[in-house]
């Protein structure tokens, strides 16, 4: 199977809050905020709804590319 491109966008299906909702996220983003999950020792699902529950008014797609740059910035 040939590797996805990272700016390649993607559907992913997650429960937040106790309801189904899609997120719409390039491959780069996805694989970073399960890098993230990995090293915190969370599901993915747990850090989707932190970063839910601490959104503003920006859609979840733009909410967890947000937290991603900002994982990004904090490790350098």
């Amino acid at each position: 199977m040939p590797l996805k491109p990272a700016t390649t966008i993607a559907k992913h299906s997650v429960m937040v809050a106790g309801h189904r909702t899609s997120i719409s996220l390039e491959t780069a983003f996805w694989d970073a905020l399960a890098e993230t999950a990995r090293q915190r020792g969370q599901a993915m699902s747990t850090l989707i709804a932190e970063i839910d529950q601490s959104r503003a008014e920006a859609n979840l797609s733009s909410a967890i590319r947000v937290f991603v740059l900002m994982q990004a910035r904090a490790n350098q």
